[in-house]
């Protein structure tokens, strides 16, 4: 069976997954489900009252099963969040797969939804489906917005793009500043493969010592 690296949460990783981290392989569900998890821990407890960032299972199954969507998602609390970060695969059925990532984002101080697509156009269908599966759970007529963003220079890095874009956009938020994403270049997304490699592996080492002293 093959190697378990690390759990984390609802995350589990495994030797293959990370493996995706270097270029140039295109990131799956599991990589980028850890990090959006890993990114929601380090929020503090008030700021974790507000943003909310979605599984590309539960972001999949909004896309999927719209009927069912605001039942299912009540727990989340999503009504009373100011940002919520889902990441939209082009894949049309339920299970996982796909070719290409990108980010939708709610915000309520917009109220409605701005989709980042490293690749533009490429999923604003997907992205608007989802969107408008959540307009009854969020209340009102949310708007939708293509918005202007970085955009990747090879056919492999689309998932990056959704965790550098996400990340940035919570903490701008934390921050209280305008939305700007100048600094997501090519090299730091490069640049981001090795961090996250090196924050699993920091994880993973923590574990395992943690493991040895019970």
């Amino acid at each position: 069976m093959e190697q378990v690296v690390l759990s984390y949460g609802d995350s589990l990783l495994r030797s293959s997954d990370v493996t995706l981290l270097d270029a140039p392989h295109w990131l799956n569900d599991n990589i980028i489900g850890f990090t959006f998890e890993f990114l929601a821990s380090s929020l503090s407890p008030s700021t974790t009252e507000r943003v909310a960032f979605l599984s590309p299972e539960v972001s999949q199954f909004i896309k999927c099963c719209g009927s069912e969507a605001p039942e299912f998602l009540q727990p989340l609390d999503l009504p009373n969040k100011d940002l919520v970060l889902l990441p939209v695969n082009d894949n049309a059925g339920s299970e996982a797969g796909g070719t290409h990532w990108s980010l939708l984002a709610y915000l309520r101080s917009f109220h409605g939804f701005l989709h980042y697509d490293s690749s533009p156009g490429t999923n604003a269908p997907h992205a608007r489906n989802m969107a408008r599966n959540l307009n009854s759970l969020l209340g009102g007529n949310p708007r939708y917005q293509e918005e202007k963003a970085p955009v990747q220079h090879n056919s492999y890095d689309c998932g990056m793009y959704v965790v550098c874009v996400a990340e940035a956009l919570c903490e701008q938020y934390c921050r209280g500043c305008n939305l700007t994403l100048q600094n997501i270049t090519p090299q730091y997304v490069t640049q981001k493969r090795t961090e996250w490699k090196e924050i699993i592996k920091g994880l993973s080492c923590h574990s395992k010592a943690s493991s040895s002293f019970k």
